[in-house]
């Protein structure tokens, strides 16, 4: 999903920047960047200091069309030493301070996070303004999906109140699958508005390009082309959504919301903590499954 959002964003002609939080490394592979450096994602986690982060960002192996480019913040499997299922504030809180030194330079943040409830995907939420909540047509994942939209809004209303769901989209779905209607119907109930209309169909043009490591709207075919429109319109939503105040009516009567209004991006830590009041166990100790996270 990352991968597809990153293409659609570089067909507009947007800087972006890909955050790998992901251990397996797959977007960094896919954006045609050798994840062989001395500084990585899992250096910025440790030091979100500016000339760590510098070093760790590299241009992806895609080039540039127009004014778009794609740099990727380079993952790597000693992020997964960040991942413990019990994450403090002060763990959660390392990418927003490092991606806050450097976001300036981009129009657009993808955070690809990993298939995991722990701590590396927390720390993606609290560093995006937007979740995409990735569902497949499965009872497992149905249930998994309805977890990561309940967690997301204790997440917002503990300590990050412009955090909001994007939505939830169907992947991998086969349209002739009496078992896959039957979850998507399910789907539809749970979330209503909140299901995106758009759904991936399971094709191959996708795993092809993903893995000659080119963008999907370079693929040759008309299912790359289709699947290429897909990931257009679940940009365009993500865009749109920056320009509706909804999450400010939503959270503006919450009696919490003056305290955590002090808490900007990019703050210090240490300040941080001086204004959450609460036990950092009580706010992030949450069950929540992987989305694709998206920072304007």
């Amino acid at each position: 999903m990352a991968l597809g959002l990153a293409s659609a964003a570089f067909a507009r002609g947007l800087k972006t920047l890909v955050v790998d939080l992901d251990p397996q490394c797959d977007a960094t592979t896919g954006l045609a960047v050798s994840p062989e450096f001395s500084e990585t994602v899992a250096e910025v986690l440790q030091s979100p200091k500016l000339n760590v982060v510098q070093r760790a960002i590299t241009p992806s192996g895609w080039g540039s069309v127009g004014t778009g480019k794609i740099d990727v913040l380079i993952g790597s499997p000693r992020a997964l030493n960040f991942d413990s299922p019990n994450p403090t504030l002060r763990d959660v809180w390392k990418l927003e301070e490092a991606l806050s030194r450097v976001e300036k330079d981009y129009d657009l943040v993808i955070i690809d996070t990993p298939p995991s409830i722990n701590g590396l995907t927390r720390t993606a939420w609290v560093a995006s303004d937007r979740v995409l909540i990735v569902s497949e047509p499965s009872i497992f994942s149905v249930v998994a999906a309805d977890r990561a939209m309940r967690a997301i809004d204790e997440l917002r209303r503990g300590l990050t109140p412009r955090l909001q769901a994007l939505g939830v989209v169907i992947n991998r779905i086969r349209l002739q699958s009496k078992e896959h209607e039957f979850r998507v119907n399910e789907l539809k109930q749970m979330f209503g508005t909140k299901l995106l209309s758009v759904q991936l169909e399971e094709r191959a043009s996708l795993q092809q390009s993903q893995g000659a490591a080119r963008p999907i709207h370079n693929w040759p075919g008309e299912n790359a082309v289709e699947i290429a429109d897909i990931f257009d319109e679940i940009l365009e939503a993500a865009l749109l959504s920056f320009e509706d105040s909804i999450g400010k009516r939503v959270v503006k009567n919450d009696k919490r919301f003056a305290r955590l209004t002090k808490i900007m991006r990019g703050q210090d830590l240490d300040e941080v903590l001086e204004i959450e009041a609460l036990d950092a166990g009580e706010v992030l100790n949450l069950a929540a499954e992987p989305a694709e996270a998206v920072k304007d």
